[in-house]
């Protein structure tokens, strides 16, 4: 809240600005101007606590929580101008309140994603974390209490289980009492709620905990066994006073497959024209510095197990495959994957190439020709998919990527098991939507040149 009023007081000052540069002749009175927008703030602030802008779980992604500022800003603008009808302010601007508009909401996307990162640091440091006890003693238990662990910027603290005393349970010096128990254990730790693992107990159990806990003020999340499913593709509904989740289907034949189609020639085109004096000029460095071809072409399995040539700007010595033999026991990266973060086969000029990504823009060429997409799955080579097994091989039902969730997640820096699920997230959640995210994404990945490959 304390951020958000310094964003809007940011906000004022820019917009005071702005204005005296777009009406330097002074013909809109800003005294007056300023006056309507301090009157309005009350109303930006219950558009904030309208669209829940103060609830963690309504803005548990940073596209949700650009949702809600959207809301707010709306709300706030339309009282504006209402109130400056209703006060007769004949000489309103309407540059004025198109500028306080899209300063507020640049102005709380931008603060409100620093703040994001500040908290996720400081929850990764043990600090603003949500005490929590996880109901159930199974399998699933045991994976909700290993995602929470590994990933402290999710923001909770796993105090205990609640649940049938199992000998084999791997936590079990850990369990806090039974499902009976699971109140008293919160008071006493000083938990705020429970995720529940549901397979854990009866539905007559898990209704009867669910009332209870809510009824008392606990928090309460429910995990679905589902994996790998996006949560926009979940639909609540209600059958007979049950809650079901129906899941939308993924569209790949028809409307979709043109639209992403269109908007890889869009952006292949683009940034081809953009980029292209920066791929010669990184042609001609890499001429001057080494010897051998400027380009490295090499063979990777593409949509339906089909064999294309990729294209890449040459970044490592002319015999580096002839040298992968000698450095297979440096490798760093599990599974069929090979990764050493300081590669002696890299050139000088290649390092900075690969840390800036200049040497994978000829793949635009391979994009516009339709072996490759903008987002897709890392084109693997044809001994990598000799090692996968039968669901790793689902990544070969799209076309491999000039990016994709894997290289924006982690790039290299991901083992194989993070780069195969996350691949075949997307596969299995493919949308126009996803791939415009992951593009924008890209660009942050670039830009702080993090774990480039």
């Amino acid at each position: 809240m304390v951020a958000d009023a310094a964003a809007a007081v940011v906000v004022a000052a820019a917009a005071i600005r702005i204005m005296l540069w777009l009406d330097p002749m002074g013909t809109a009175p800003l005294g007056r101007h300023l006056l309507l927008t301090v009157a309005s703030v009350p109303a930006f602030a219950l558009g904030a606590v309208v669209s829940q802008m103060y609830r963690a779980r309504a803005n548990d992604s940073t596209a949700r929580e650009f949702q809600n500022i959207l809301k707010t800003v709306l709300i706030g603008t339309v009282f504006m101008i209402c109130l400056a009808f209703g006060a007769q302010m004949n000489d309103l601007s309407r540059a004025w309140v198109g500028v306080i508009a899209a300063s507020t909401l640049v102005a709380l996307t931008i603060e409100r994603s620093i703040a994001r990162r500040i908290f996720s640091r400081l929850r990764v440091n043990g600090r603003m974390r949500r005490r929590i006890v996880i109901v159930g003693t199974d399998s699933h238990a045991v994976r909700l209490h290993q995602v929470f662990e590994h990933d402290a910027s999710l923001g909770y603290e796993v105090i205990g289980f609640v649940g049938e005393r199992d000998p084999d349970f791997l936590f079990r010096d850990r369990v806090l009492g039974d499902f009976a128990d699971v109140g008293a254990a919160l008071a006493a730790n000083d938990a705020v709620g429970v995720v529940m693992s549901p397979s854990s107990m009866s539905e007559s159990e898990l209704n009867s905990m669910t009332r209870d806990l809510t009824d008392a003020g606990y928090h309460v999340a429910i995990s679905a066994t589902l994996q790998d499913i996006d949560i926009t593709r979940l639909r609540p509904q209600s059958v007979d006073g049950r809650s079901i989740l129906y899941v939308e289907p993924v569209a790949r034949t028809g409307a979709t497959v043109v639209a992403k189609r269109v908007f890889d020639l869009v952006a292949a085109s683009g940034l081809l024209i953009t980029t292209a004096p920066i791929i010669l000029g990184a042609m001609a460095a890499i001429k001057l510095t080494t010897r051998g071809p400027v380009l490295f072409k090499q063979t990777r399995v593409g949509l339906d197990g089909d064999e294309f040539t990729m294209v890449k700007l040459r970044t490592m010595v002319v015999d580096a495959e002839a040298r992968l033999a000698d450095l297979a026991g440096l490798n760093e990266a599990d599974g069929p994957l090979f990764k050493i973060q300081h590669d002696p086969r890299i050139t000088k000029v290649g390092r900075f190439l690969r840390r800036s990504s200049i040497d994978e823009l000829p793949q635009l060429l391979a994009v516009l020709r339709g072996t490759m997409s903008m987002v897709g799955p890392r084109p693997a080579l044809p001994c990598e998919v000799q090692q996968w097994d039968d669901a790793t091989r689902d990544r070969l039902r799209v076309l491999p990527g000039l990016t994709g969730l894997w290289q924006v997640s982690g790039r290299s820096d991901a083992s194989f098991d993070a780069y195969k699920r996350l691949d075949l997230f997307y596969v299995h959640n493919w949308s126009i939507r996803h791939d415009i995210s992951i593009c924008l994404r890209t660009v942050g990945v670039v830009l702080g040149a993090r774990g480039a490959r």
